[in-house]
């Protein structure tokens, strides 16, 4: 229940349109219990008592009632469906908004299909509770209630016939509940399984084809769509297995009170019009037993739609503000690392990094894979918080700054480059929203990537695929690298950013990087010793470790790793006569 109010919670928003739409309900009932009464009158009074005159009155009522009634049900529709359609809309942007405030730990434990589903079928779970389980709840309430009612006032034997197989119905329902909850439960899980499956598959299906796995990856499917047509199976089972008992207590009902009712007529305890109201009302009263199990069905599917939604929204980020974190419009750019070091889950990934990056300076960061490059990088931008130590912008914990403002003035060209599918305009202006088409030219131009783009059918106007799907590696860092030029930031990240296009032209985008870089503050992430080999710093790092560090003719000089490195990028190149290095 305490997700169902959780849920209901959300009509507060929408309180005028969801009560004129109970009050429509409340209506359509009343409208639904005047016909049995003129059939008892038109049995009673018209039939056997042959008042002609009031046939005719009956049946414009009749028509009237019919009119109404279609009138009150149309616009009790269109409340209801405009509430669900707009608590579903707030409860999509709630979800997305907090997503978007998740740091990098939540992506990296929880699965992008896994969040799909959540944001898809979970939620519409919520909103056919809200377009038709609630009214329907509602509605059967109001039935059993007023329809007891009505029965008592008109014999209260007969009534209590017909209310006699209530207790059965109310247990069988408690049964079924029981049963139907906890596969509800697993139905939710695996279709958020299959659609993991089915969202890796065809972001991955390059790699798939590549390996020749197509066959593995149906296997794989297969298994998942398995489990979820068995559990959905379970499900149908066990519906199967109790509505059809629901209905024959149902119609039990109604044999019951036909044969005592019939019993009573015949004694002259009641009239015959009488009883044709009361098997009408019947019918009221019998529709609530019966849609019981459709009811705890809904509620149950919201149940478990809600408590996987909720589980989202009530999650929150590892990343907080302080309550006035520090902001300043004139950012220098000087960033200090003390003693850092930094834990992914179990795993050391920084260990007593300690930097000092005077205002316009550049550092260098190489070593092998997984040494703790990048990092430095997520510990600056505080996409991770460290486990121990302070990095410092400008003399201020990164902690202590509001994290827009922060990320405001870091440009940063990732390593795994993402590419939106929108225009390559679009894709450069995500950077500066507000930029002019020359100032995205310009950064082009910067990056290298204005010719290629002009060769394009529709130059900046082409869209790219899903991921920048259409582009060579080369290409989507150039655009990457542009994206990040046009922020105009204090700070410049460069992660590996030219190692997918060739020498030559790596070399031009170094050139024309030097004037860019000029008074910014940059970090590059590099492998090549031609990408680094300028920086008024270069740090090796290994397991998370400084194990070199010292401008770059300094490091040769040592003959240490770096040395190593560079003789092996080299040794093609390299004069070795007097250990003279041509770089």
């Amino acid at each position: 229940m305490h997700i169902i109010k959780r849920i209901l919670g959300y009509l507060g928003r929408y309180k005028g349109k969801f009560i004129a739409a109970i009050a429509l309900l409340i209506m359509f009932i009343a409208l639904n219990m005047v016909s049995p009464y003129i059939s008892k009158l038109m049995v009673d009074e018209v039939i056997r008592g042959g008042d002609r005159r009031l046939f005719i009155v009956l049946l414009f009522a009749i028509l009237i009632v019919a009119a109404i009634r279609g009138i009150v049900q149309y616009l009790r529709g269109y409340f209801l469906e405009s509430v669900s359609q707009s608590l579903l809309y707030d409860l999509r942007n709630e979800m997305f908004t907090h997503l978007q405030g998740q740091s990098f730990t939540y992506f990296d434990d929880n699965r992008v299909g896994e969040l799909m589903s959540r944001m898809t079928g979970d939620l519409e779970g919520i909103r056919a509770f809200i377009a038709g389980g609630v009214p329907v709840l509602l509605e059967n309430f109001i039935y059993f209630i007023g329809t007891s009612i009505v029965l008592f006032s008109m014999n209260t034997r007969l009534a209590l016939v017909s209310l006699a197989v209530s207790p059965f119905v109310a247990w069988l329902a408690l049964r079924f509940d029981n049963r139907i909850r906890p596969v509800f439960s697993e139905i939710r899980e695996h279709q958020a399984a299959l659609n993991t499956a089915t969202q890796e598959n065809i972001t991955g299906v390059r790699v798939v084809k590549a390996f020749a796995r197509e066959d593995y990856e149906i296997e794989k499917f297969e298994k998942e769509n398995r489990l979820n047509l068995e559990k959905n199976v379970k499900s149908a089972y066990i519906w199967a297995k109790y509505f059809p008992v629901m209905d024959f207590i149902s119609g039990f009902c109604s044999v019951a009170v036909l044969w005592y009712g019939g019993r009573m007529v015949a004694q002259g305890v009641i009239t015959l019009g009488t009883l044709v109201a009361f098997n009408s009302y019947l019918w009221m009263l019998i529709m609530p037993m019966r849609m019981l199990g459709w009811v705890i069905n809904i509620m149950e599917r919201a149940v478990t739609s809600g408590q996987r939604v909720f589980e989202i929204l009530d999650t929150g980020s590892i990343i907080t503000e302080k309550e006035n974190p520090y902001q300043s419009e004139t950012v220098q750019g000087h960033v200090t690392f003390e003693n850092v070091s930094l834990h992914y889950k179990d795993q050391r990934a920084l260990v007593d990094i300690s930097l000092d990056v005077p205002a316009g300076n550049t550092i260098a960061i190489m070593g092998t894979t997984g040494a703790g490059k990048t990092t430095i990088i997520n510990a600056l931008n505080r996409f991770y918080d460290v486990s121990r130590g302070r990095v410092l912008v400008d003399g201020v914990d990164v902690r202590d700054w509001k994290l827009n403002a922060l990320r405001e003035n870091i440009g940063i060209v990732m390593q795994d480059v993402f590419l939106f599918s929108a225009t390559i305009e679009e894709n450069i202006m995500y950077g500066n929203p507000n930029a002019t088409r020359e100032e995205v030219i310009r950064a082009a131009k910067i990056a290298d990537a204005h010719d290629f783009i002009m060769e394009m059918p529709q130059g900046y106007e082409t869209i790219v695929g899903e991921r920048g799907t259409g582009l060579s590696g080369g290409q989507k860092q150039r655009i990457a690298i542009a994206r990040a030029i046009i922020k105009n930031p204090k700070i410049l990240i460069m992660d590996d950013c030219t190692s997918a296009v060739d020498m030559e032209t790596e070399f031009k985008i170094q050139q024309a990087l030097k004037g860019i870089m000029e008074g910014r503050t940059t970090f590059i992430v590099a492998h090549r010793i031609s990408s680094v080999k300028d920086a008024d710093e270069i740090i090796l790092l290994d397991e998370g470790r400084i194990i070199e560090r010292g401008t770059h003719q300094q490091l040769l000089n040592r003959k240490g790793e770096y040395y190593n490195i560079y003789s092996q990028q080299y040794k093609d190149f390299k004069d070795f006569e007097g250990d003279r290095q041509v770089i």
